[in-house]
């Protein structure tokens, strides 16, 4: 038997390779989360933008202050001029005039996943972005990361090896036989006030076995198991938000029972698209298998959007194009297009929404801000059509 022309890689150079690998990583979190901080929110509106986002005058809110129903806005120590209102600020504006967006009482919070067994379409990115964008418009919104890469969990400033207990903190308790019977165990309060947490860690990757392990012991259907437990946290939120795992996994099975509704990111390339066809079959067939088990599974909408979307290259638009003919009214109207900026925020653990300074003003930030708005501003409106009590509210803004 001939020689190979290259040496076999041993064990031990691999575990070198993993630890250099390591390294890089530990030096980057130790730039994002330094020791002994947390992440806070910097962001700052000022009186005008501030009655937009309330729904009532700078006037109304200027005689609020006035007359002791709202606190006056901090002040710069040196300068004596007004900082400018803080998220908190703006929803106790809002709570004091009656504008917060908070669902009635008897409709129920939608359950979103975003959702394809392919890595790499912007899923984390999405589920980021959209629940920011709803909590600046004053909704109660949870996140449950239920991918054990964490990447959801380390935008929301923390460090998932370091921070999270995967025995206490995420999901895998809960998928254990004997585990807690909800998930109130496991939220946490973020940085964004509106948003609470439900986090990840590579600890999370037991739960698929587990879960498997369950199936075959037990008579019960445990795919559901992730539904009864958002069932019993429902009540706190007006949204909550599914970011699963890019695999056929019974954690994403779990998600796909337990969802209400689904947005599949999908960037228009020909893998990528090839990809979510062949997702679409697979979610299909597998839940009609699951129905046979567990009982039938409806879903308030599934939409396609596209993804990474370059205007620039001539295949991008062509499959765009197509992908308009064949979903026709299942696409998401607007796109979350292909920007540096969201590259730039995400090397900093951040998102768009939370960049500021000189970096917010430029026409590329605003551009992109514009993008992930009208994605926002869709998925908001979906919800609400979910909502009965919206129907008259929907009917006036001319959205039924």
């Amino acid at each position: 038997m001939s020689e190979m022309i290259l040496p076999p890689v041993t064990l031990e150079e691999l575990d070198l390779l993993s630890t250099r690998a390591n390294t890089v990583i530990d030096r980057l979190r130790d730039r994002v989360f330094a020791p002994g901080t947390a992440k806070s929110l910097d962001l700052r509106f000022n009186v005008r933008t501030a009655a937009q986002m309330v729904g009532r005058s700078d006037t109304l809110i200027r005689e609020a202050e006035n007359e002791g129903r709202l606190p006056e806005p901090e002040k710069d120590e040196k300068t004596g001029r007004r900082t400018g209102y803080s998220l908190h600020d703006i929803n106790n504006m809002r709570e004091v005039f009656g504008t917060l967006p908070h669902r009635a009482p008897d409709d129920d919070a939608l359950v979103l996943a975003i959702q394809n067994f392919k890595g790499g379409v912007g899923k984390s990115t999405l589920v980021t972005h959209v629940s920011q964008y709803l909590a600046l418009q004053g909704y109660r919104v949870c996140v449950i990361d239920c991918d054990s890469q964490a990447s959801t969990t380390s935008v929301f400033g923390l460090n998932p090896d370091v921070d999270i207990d995967e025995d206490e903190e995420t999901l895998y308790p809960f998928f254990r036989h004997g585990g807690p019977q909800d998930l109130r165990y496991a939220l946490r309060g973020t940085y964004w006030p509106g948003i609470a947490l439900i986090a990840a860690n590579l600890g999370l990757y037991d739960a698929e076995y587990e879960l498997a392990g369950r199936m075959a012991r037990e008579s019960g259907f445990v795919m559901d198991r992730l539904r009864e437990g958002i069932d019993s946290i429902r009540d706190h939120f007006d949204v909550i938000l599914l970011d699963p795992p890019p695999a056929l996994g019974m954690i994403s099975l779990s998600v796909l029972r337990a969802a209400d509704a689904i947005i599949v990111p999908t960037p228009p390339n020909n893998v990528d698209f090839g990809s979510t066809v062949h997702f679409l079959k697979m979610m299909s067939s597998t839940l009609n298998e699951l129905e046979q088990i567990g009982g039938a599974h409806d879903y308030k909408f599934v939409k396609v959007l596209a993804t990474k979307m370059n205007d620039g290259k001539s295949a991008h638009v062509a499959i765009k194009r197509m992908m308009d003919a064949v979903f026709s009214g299942d696409m998401l109207q607007s796109v979350l297009k292909d920007s540096a900026e969201i590259d730039n925020a995400t090397a900093n653990l951040q998102t768009v929404y939370e960049m500021t300074g000189a970096s917010a003003r430029t026409e590329t930030h605003k551009r992109c801000r514009a993008y992930l708005d009208a994605i926002g501003r869709e998925v908001e409106i979906l919800m609400r059509k979910t909502w009965p009590s919206q129907r008259e509210a929907l009917s006036r803004e001319g959205l039924l």
